[in-house]
């Protein structure tokens, strides 16, 4: 694991920025965020949608404390010269409140934009050295299949350099962030048994310089347990596709959940048929206190950072309602 900047925040509550939430929100959502105690907001870069370095740097602006994560950018979407004097520019000016993801972008929305290579690993191998040896402010290393970048020297370097973390799902994938990044960022659902199996995969260790271990999950907190559960099930919907299996193989009802999608006529079927058993082991749901009971489970099993994704038509009201799971918090 390569040396960080900056060591992992241990049991840190984030929050999603959803993707569709409107523009006028945004940055008062972050505000809000930030108020509430939430210890990170992470803003999305899905193809269509808005940008995750352009929302990154407001969001920084109109906080004042609170970590800023990118989940994430794809490594075959920007040259990583510019990608990394972009990320060091947001890092000299707000230091410390950084957290760059990296990853391979979902493959059919990367074959839409022509940016889907031959070889996924060899690419976020290469752009993932390259991007921490730039934001040091050293050369840029030699040219390599996709990443050619010899020599390039950024001078605006931050005192703080951001943690890169690889948002991906596949073993030899999460193998590659334990060699050139500082750590995984695992999409929802982020089970216990997920997280610590990827963690295998990255060949983590217990000590101080153990990895950052970033981790997504649908959410959704009531004071009727029951009422949350059925909520954050619209965000379980694709779990049961193909694309997933990563995160279902580690779970000891993976074989009946595929059953179960097999049998159904559509993913919201699926989603909404499921038992509440698995609904409560796929996200952070229920009442505040079966919700703190998640997330202590994921910081159990490895997470450094759990990012709860808010469920639901009104994006502000559920922020309020899932910063209840801060309320003990010291």
């Amino acid at each position: 694991m390569p040396e960080s900047d900056t060591l992992p925040a241990r049991g840190r509550v984030g929050i999603m920025l959803p993707r569709d939430l409107p523009v006028r929100d945004v940055l008062p959502y972050a505000r809000r965020a930030e108020e509430l105690g939430f210890d990170q907001v992470w803003v999305v870069e899905d193809l269509g949608w808005r940008g995750g370095l352009a929302q990154a740097g407001p969001v920084l602006a109109s906080t004042t404390s609170i970590t800023v994560g990118i989940g994430i950018m794809p490594a075959g979407a920007r040259n990583v010269c510019f990608a990394a004097m972009e990320l060091a520019t947001l890092a000299q000016l707000y230091p410390g409140r950084l957290i760059a993801g990296i990853g391979h972008g979902m493959p059919d929305w990367m074959r839409q934009a022509g940016a889907w290579p031959t070889s996924p690993l060899t690419l976020i191998k290469e752009y993932t050295t390259a991007l921490r040896l730039l934001m040091r402010g050293e050369p840029g290393p030699a040219g390599g299949r996709y990443v050619r970048c010899e020599g390039v020297v950024i001078t605006e370097t931050p005192d703080i350099v951001p943690p890169v973390v690889l948002g991906v799902r596949g073993p030899k994938s999460q193998a590659a962030a334990g060699e050139v990044a500082d750590g995984l960022l695992l999409a929802e659902p982020a089970a216990p048994a997920y997280i610590a199996s990827s963690l295998r995969h990255l060949g983590s260790t217990s000590d101080a310089s153990a990895p950052e271990v970033v981790t997504y999950d649908a959410a959704a907190v009531d004071d009727d347990g029951d009422a949350a559960l059925a909520r954050v099930r619209d965000g379980l919907t694709a779990i049961g596709e193909p694309a997933w299996a990563a995160h279902i193989d580690p779970l000891p009802f993976a074989a009946r959940l595929r059953e179960h999608r097999a049998a159904c006529a559509d993913a919201r079927q699926f989603a909404q048929t499921m038992p509440a058993a698995w609904v409560r082991q796929l996200s952070i749901a229920g009442t505040p206190d079966q919700a703190r009971e998640a997330i202590t489970a994921r910081h159990a099993a490895g997470a450094t950072s759990v990012v709860l994704t808010p469920t639901g038509p009104d994006a502000l009201a559920s922020l309020d309602s899932l910063a209840r799971v801060l309320d003990p918090r010291p």
